[in-house]
């Protein structure tokens, strides 16, 4: 019988209903898919188009393989179930990846194609584990986590999670689950398991590396790189919830340049509109938002401004919109997304029509008012209830395709934006999928307390998301629910955090700070309350002097991060990087998780508990580490202590 056939340069084995492919996908990778009683499907769902590789074939009759520069990809039969089953080899014939094999009496199955009647599949796919083996990446979860192994994820995004189902393994591979099905993995230590709980087919890719540099360069060369960053993107960012009309937001930017202080972007948060959907200012609060960034721009400040993607049941756009079919749709119930305020259905971003429609209204509201930089929240999207079955896109279930709606909604104004003009749009969302980086999606970690606790699990989102493909990544400077600014505690904690996003891809001020203020219409009618005071003054003079310090190295750095961030654009390396990626080769640096690499040359060691004033810090050997602060410099290849009062963090540089 024949069993594996070729086809151009893909290796083909069918057998017993099911159809596995494998094709070459650029340097060193390979994309693997399988359908069971049907042809493959070419979604794109992240990748990009195959790039032209050189592949070499050996088929026999019980065994075949394929290569693809340093990866090789070897399918064995088992004689008993005649099933087949994928090892990955790099260039020295090591073993990167295997599936589990069948197991004789056990009769496993690596692809695991589970029925729906009447329907698709529950998919599960197993991998054998390996000892000594780390995965780090995977997007963002809110855990003071860097290695995944031993660990269960969820294959979902809620508020402050973003599934980026894309890891690096310490083994020297790469390995993306090319499927946006609402899901799970476990990286356990016998095995790991990847599940799709409703999908048509399975898709992974995968790539080798000598280097997680190398692996990140693969990556991005198959799923897209982002784009450059345009200069506002290395200063610094103030925000907070919310500035709630058009006089108070001028002069808080007025404040900044009347005390000589550096500030790149100020943004006019959420309920500025006077129904969600509706994707305009209100003008009882906003008389003239052209003239608001007129003069924002006069003074060097560019005004973002936030999107939601929920239209709400009384807004302006609702009916239309509904009746054209541009809104998510609930297959039981109420036609309700989220209660917030008031009811809301989201727009269907996997829609092209819905996103040129929700594009053409924000274009006449606020681009053609001088508004260059959008905000685009809620974008994982956030349902009431997170009930993933009950929801219809576009393109297809919730259940089977919903993790790609943060990618199509930074897709739409990516586009729009490039259609009006601008050569490199760059936008903050709340949520990330693979491939939201090639549409300027800048991804913040979402509504995080403002709590110590918190604060650490930033540091460790943020190198994941790295590890993910995903460079362009900020936080809410001082964590997002509560925080009190006239607190000893909330203030230490907001220094802490400010030093570090000194040293983050974008510094970004935002919190919902107590107590809250209430607003109102001229009516009397109450409208969404405003948080305190969130600049740099709001803490008091001893925190105003230290905020202002590292305000003004982040201006020092630009240079320097205007660097990073080209080669970000040119080679998808992360400018948040965990010491392993940095240095692979160091022992030491493996399980460290509470100190970075700021690019290649600053070792960033935040301080990430109340009261600390010193803290222990790794440094690489191979070169000697300068404190930037004090002068004095180290040799590498040891741990030492360093000072760290209120003040300052310990940042060296590599020399």
């Amino acid at each position: 019988m024949r069993y594996f056939t070729q086809d151009g340069s893909r290796l083909i084995w069918r057998n017993n209903g099911e159809t596995l492919i494998i094709s070459p996908w650029g340097p060193d990778s390979m994309r693997v898919q399988s359908v069971l009683m049907g042809e493959i499907r070419d979604d794109r769902w992240a990748l990009l188009d195959q790039q032209p590789t050189e592949a070499v074939l050996d088929i026999r009759d019980e065994s075949a393989s394929i290569t693809v520069g340093k990866l090789t990809a070897r399918i064995t039969m088992d004689d008993w179930h005649h099933y087949a089953t994928l090892s990955f080899y790099n260039q020295k014939a090591e073993l990167l990846l295997r599936e589990t094999a069948p197991a004789n009496a056990l009769s496993l199955r690596s692809r695991k194609f589970e029925p729906h009647l009447g329907g698709d599949f529950t998919l599960t796919v197993t991998f054998e584990g390996r000892d000594g083996e780390s995965i780090r990446g995977m997007g963002q979860y809110q855990e003071e986590t860097l290695d995944w192994k031993g660990s269960t994820l969820e294959l979902a995004h809620r508020n402050s999670q973003a599934s980026v189902p894309f890891y690096i393994s310490s083994l020297g591979y790469g390995f993306l689950w090319h499927n946006p099905a609402i899901g799970e993995v476990s990286f356990g230590v016998n095995r790991t398991t990847w599940r799709a709980y409703s999908t048509k087919q399975m898709d992974y890719y995968i790539t080798a590396g000598d280097t997680p540099a190398e692996i990140s360069r693969h990556y991005a060369e198959a799923t897209g790189f982002p784009p450059e960053m345009p200069e506002y993107g290395l200063g610094f960012w103030q925000c907070k919830l919310r500035y709630w009309n058009q006089e108070q937001l001028l002069n808080v930017a007025r404040e900044y340049k009347r005390r000589n202080l550096p500030i790149d972007v100020i943004v006019c948060d959420f309920f500025h509109w006077p129904k969600m959907g509706d994707y305009r200012f209100d003008p009882e609060f906003f008389p003239d938002p052209a003239a608001m960034v007129r003069e924002l721009q006069d003074m060097g400040i560019q005004l973002m401004v936030s999107v939601w993607p929920q239209v709400a049941l009384t807004s302006e756009n609702y009916e239309e919109m509904r009746q054209q079919g541009l809104l998510v749709r609930a297959e039981y119930g109420e036609q309700v997304g989220m209660r917030f305020v008031e009811d809301s259905m989201f727009y269907d971003a996997t829609n092209p029509r819905a996103r040129k429609y929700v594009w053409e209204k924000c274009k006449k509201n606020y681009w053609d008012a001088g508004v260059r930089i959008f905000w685009l929240d809620e974008a994982e999207p956030e349902y009431g209830t997170y009930d993933f079955k009950n929801y219809r896109y576009f393109l297809g279930s919730s259940q089977q395709v919903g993790n790609i709606y943060p990618r199509c909604y930074a897709q739409g104004f990516f586009e729009g934006m490039r259609e009006s003009g601008m050569d490199r749009p760059v936008n903050l969302l709340r949520c990330a999928w693979a491939g939201s980086q090639r549409y300027g999606a800048l991804i913040w970690s979402g509504d995080i307390m403002s709590r110590w606790e918190d604060f650490r699990r930033q540091v460790c989102a943020g190198l994941s998301m790295g590890y993910a493909g995903i460079p362009w990544w900020t936080t809410d400077i001082g964590g997002f629910h509560g925080g009190r600014p006239e607190s000893p505690e909330f203030r230490e904690l907001l220094v802490r955090w400010f030093q570090w996003g000194c040293y983050c891809p974008v510094m970004r001020l935002h919190g919902d700070r107590r107590p809250v203020e209430k607003v109102f219409r001229r009516d009397g009618t109450e409208v969404l309350s405003s948080g305190s005071g969130n600049e740099i003054w709001s803490c008091g003079e001893e925190a105003e002097l230290i905020l202002e310090k590292y305000l003004r190295r982040r201006e020092e750095l630009r240079d320097y991060i205007r660097d990073l961030m080209h080669t970000a654009h040119l080679q998808g390396t992360p400018l948040l990087r965990a010491m392993a990626y940095e240095f692979p080769e160091d022992e030491a640096c493996a399980g460290l998780k509470d100190q970075y690499m700021f690019g290649s040359r600053y070792l960033v060691a935040p301080v990430l508990y109340a009261g600390l004033r010193r803290r222990d810090v790794m440094l690489p050997a191979g070169c000697s580490w300068r404190n930037v602060d004090t002068g004095e410099t180290y040799a590498g290849g040891r741990k030492v202590t360093l000072p760290a009062p209120l003040d300052r963090i310990p940042v060296l540089e590599r020399i």
